[in-house]
């Protein structure tokens, strides 16, 4: 699930910097949204993540919208239920807040995901076979593999974790075919490259494993998942030429960035 999340947080966390009004004018326009979970030094970003989210589905209702703002209260409720573990000895009331924000975001997602659990929207489908393991849902979701609704990066990485464990090569394609669908400028879904080197790793293919670890590296380098210190010895363990193996992972990571990314179209 964490995978899923996180790529969605991040495209709405672009949409909200990049995009339409600040967070002060979408306040301005939609109050209620913003007194929804009362404010606190934790968990900033999750929350306003939680308001853009909230007024885009308000301005524009859509299942894509939905979802986003399902992923966005997900986010939110991990957050604070972390930080709402903490004890504060003179400002408890802080604390009681945070499982006030907490309860309300878990009701929210609840409410939301029982508006969605009819819905065939390819995430949505996807979202309540991996919450609630619908099996309803994900039997939809499979039947629509090969149409254009899928034809999305995040919909192929679904499909590439639903078949991890059950088509290695399978996932493989998937996973590149991922690659191939981002335009210039998209943000990329780091978790694809750590997909692309289990596989290898695990197919014992170890310098194309280590090609997926530094593109990785280089997209990512605040990932604490990789270090620089983690690549050196994945190389040294197996003797791998980096010189070489480090521009090939240079030159793949810019094609991918511009759009211009071919799968090797593997057989599986």
């Amino acid at each position: 699930m964490k995978l899923h999340l996180l790529a969605a947080i991040s495209a709405l966390a672009l949409s909200a910097c990049d995009k339409g009004p600040n967070l002060a004018q979408v306040c301005d326009s939609h109050p209620l949204i913003c007194q929804e979970f009362k404010e606190d030094n934790w968990c900033k970003k999750e929350r306003t993540q939680t308001i853009f989210a909230g007024a885009d589905l308000q301005d524009n209702p859509s299942d894509q919208h939905k979802y986003n703002l399902l992923i966005a209260y997900e986010s939110y409720a991990e957050c604070v239920s972390f930080a709402s573990q903490i004890e504060h000895i003179k400002l408890k009331e802080k604390k009681t807040r945070r499982i006030n924000n907490y309860i309300k975001a878990k009701e929210r997602i609840e409410q939301l995901s029982q508006e969605t659990a009819s819905s065939e929207h390819p995430q949505l489908l996807y979202f309540h076979w991996t919450r609630y393991l619908n099996e309803r849902s994900l039997e939809k979701f499979l039947r629509l593999e090969g149409s254009p609704e899928l034809e999305t990066p995040a919909s192929q990485l679904n499909l590439a974790t639903y078949y991890a464990k059950r088509d290695p090569d399978k996932t493989l394609n998937l996973l590149f075919h991922a690659l191939e669908l981002y335009q210039a400028g998209d943000v990329i879904d780091s978790e694809i490259f750590k997909s692309l080197t289990t596989i290898f790793t695990d197919k014992k293919e170890y310098k194309q494993a280590y090609i997926w670890l530094k593109i990785m590296r280089l997209y990512d380098p605040e990932d604490t998942d990789l270090t620089e210190k983690s690549l050196k010895n994945y190389q040294e363990a197996f003797q791998l030429d980096s010189d070489f193996l480090d521009q090939v992972a240079d030159t793949t990571l810019d094609k991918i960035k511009a759009g211009q990314f071919h799968s090797p179209n593997l057989k599986g």
